[in-house]
C-alpha cells in the first residue's frame, strides 16, 4: 500500500482527535509510523492501526474505516488539487475516480495498485459504484464517498452491499441535495 494512504490516515486521525492519539495508535499497533508518500508499505500496518483504533474507541473496524475515509478524502484530494478542482459535484468526482484520478495516481506512483471501480446508474437516480480490490477496504471506500459529499456540500445516502461471490462490493450513492448547515 502506498504511503500516501498512511499519510492521509494520519492526517484524518489528527483531525478527528489529536497528534497524541495518532502516536498512541502507532504504539498500540506496534508499527513505526514513518511513511513516505511515495513509499510502499505492508497492508498489515494499516490493519494493525485499525485494530488498535477499534480497541481504543470501541468502534468496529468498519466504523473506524468509514470515519477515517470520510476525513481522509480532503487530504487525498488536496494532493491533486488541479484534478479535483475541476469537479462541480459529488457525482462528477466519484465518476472520475477510476478513469481519471487513478490514472493520475499511476503516473505518480508506478507501483501503486489502486482498487478497480465500475459505474452504473441506479433506477430512479443515483450512482452504483462497483469496488474490487484484494485489500478489501470497501469500508474505507464508503468513507471516502461520504467525504466527497462533504467536499461538495452534498448530503449523500450511501449503501454498501455485501461482497458478491466474485468479491465485488457495490456502493449505491444517492444525492439528497445540499447538506443542512447545523
Amino acid at each position: 500500500m502506498k504511503g500516501v494512504i498512511f499519510n492521509a490516515t494520519q492526517e484524518a486521525v489528527i483531525e478527528l482527535f489529536d497528534e497524541d492519539t495518532w502516536d498512541d495508535l502507532l504504539d498500540a499497533a506496534g508499527v513505526d509510523g514513518v511513511y513516505s508518500s511515495v513509499g510502499t508499505y505492508e497492508d498489515a500496518d494499516l490493519v494493525a492501526i485499525v485494530v488498535a483504533a477499534t480497541k481504543a474507541t470501541g468502534l468496529t473496524a468498519d466504523e473506524v474505516m468509514v470515519a477515517v475515509g470520510r476525513k481522509a478524502l480532503n487530504h487525498l484530494a488536496n494532493r491533486v488539487p488541479t484534478l479535483v478542482g475541476e469537479c462541480t459535484s459529488a457525482y462528477e468526482m466519484l465518476g472520475m475516480i477510476h478513469d481519471v484520478i487513478h490514472v493520475e495516481v499511476m503516473k505518480l506512483y508506478e507501483d501503486a495498485q489502486p482498487p478497480q471501480f465500475s459505474y452504473s446508474d441506479l433506477p430512479g437516480g443515483g450512482l452504483r459504484m462497483g469496488y474490487r480490490s484484494p485489500r478489501n477496504l470497501d469500508a474505507l471506500a464508503e468513507g471516502l464517498v461520504y467525504g466527497v459529499g462533504d467536499r461538495f456540500g452534498e448530503e449523500l445516502q450511501v449503501t454498501r452491499h455485501p461482497a458478491t461471490s466474485d468479491g465485488e462490493v457495490f456502493i449505491d450513492v444517492v444525492s439528497l441535495g445540499a447538506a443542512n448547515a447545523a
